[in-house]
């Protein structure tokens, strides 16, 4: 095996969802992943398929090196999940209105003011101590699925999320798809167009579950901005691309599970055959599926934070001569550094 398979304990990265460390030698992690998913209790579309295995994925992570994670909340509702979720688990969590969600900010008792208050005061009782909100998100722009919210209502209410990060000087968990243009427009707009919105009073931020092109990615990165990767992130070859542009102390890594998984189908597939059968069996362990579930394997057809070590494997044969514990320590690194989680350290 090349060194550079060898697990070590100096490999560690922070995913939003989720992050790791283990004693035995494996990466710590911090991936960030939608954990209120009621697919984690045993839910598929809306029917009980098997039994709730939350604490048995947690338990994976932890033998893979998940040291914590981010949770992400997409609603007020979720966010409230998610808090809690992270309180219970002495994780960490957003708060945030998805983009589209959006239509929920003027269908709120009260209206848009009412909504945004109620987030706002979330923020506000959450900014300390075990479980604690550290980003403001997921929102951003969704311009492939307008059915659920037309762009209008997406770009208002984004912009509204924006002032929440400057007011609690946090970082923003950020979500763009097929919409770059209104997405940077806005950004830059409401004074985030270098620095990550520093000069204004936020904190940066990552734009996640990246799948855009070269040129959206530097875009980001000259404007202050970190890019997250995922398994939706590695799907193409133009996406493997992208990928590798993405600079070192702007990379991050994460899995947004149970969503993005890294499939056979997708270009990342051919770097995937390289992992070592030590790693494989962590990052991936054998699956069944949810009508065959056996409490302690995880489930087809679910992601799960264990994953992360595959993106990062992936990112680290793109970047070739690059050591895999350089390419983790430099995510995890951005991480700690990004949502302030210094006690990870």
């Amino acid at each position: 095996m090349s060194p550079s398979a060898r697990p070590s304990r100096h490999r560690r990265y922070v995913q939003v969802l989720c992050s790791y460390s283990c004693n035995t030698g494996t990466l710590k992690r911090t991936p960030t992943v939608n954990l209120t998913d009621p697919v984690f209790r045993g839910y598929h579309y809306g029917r009980k398929k098997h039994d709730d295995d939350l604490e048995a994925m947690l338990e994976r992570c932890r033998a893979a090196g998940v040291k914590s994670m981010i949770i992400t909340g997409g609603s007020l509702h979720e966010s409230k999940e998610a808090l809690e979720l992270a309180r219970q688990h002495d994780f960490y969590a957003t708060v945030g209105c998805h983009p589209t969600r959006s239509t929920q900010f003027d269908q709120f008792t009260g209206g848009p003011e009412a909504y945004l208050q109620a987030l706002d005061e979330l923020i506000a009782a959450n900014l300390k101590g075990k479980g604690r909100v550290v980003a403001v998100g997921e929102c951003g722009l969704d311009y492939d699925r307008t059915h659920f919210a037309p762009p209008d209502v997406q770009q208002r209410h984004f912009r509204s999320q924006l002032a929440l990060a400057k007011k609690y000087h946090l970082p923003l968990f950020l979500h763009s798809r097929s919409a770059h243009a209104d997405f940077v427009k806005i950004l830059r707009e409401e004074g985030f167009g270098e620095n990550g919105g520093r000069n204004v009073g936020a904190n940066g931020g990552v734009v996640h579950s990246f799948t855009g092109t070269v040129q959206e990615a530097i875009e980001y990165m000259d404007m202050g901005f970190h890019v997250g990767v995922n398994g939706c992130s590695l799907k193409t070859v133009e996406n493997l691309t992208a990928v590798a542009a993405i600079r070192p102390d702007k990379i991050m890594f994460e899995t947004d599970a149970p969503w993005c998984s890294l499939t056979s189908t997708h270009a990342s597939h051919a770097h995937l055959n390289s992992l070592p059968p030590n790693l494989r069996s962590l990052y991936f362990p054998q699956a069944t599926k949810p009508e065959a579930f056996v409490y302690g394997k995880p489930v087809k057809g679910r992601n799960e934070p264990t994953a992360i070590g595959g993106v990062a494997w992936v990112v680290h044969k793109l970047n070739e001569g690059v050591p895999f514990e350089k390419v983790t320590e430099k995510a995890w690194k951005n991480t700690v550094e990004l949502f302030g989680l210094d006690e990870l350290v």
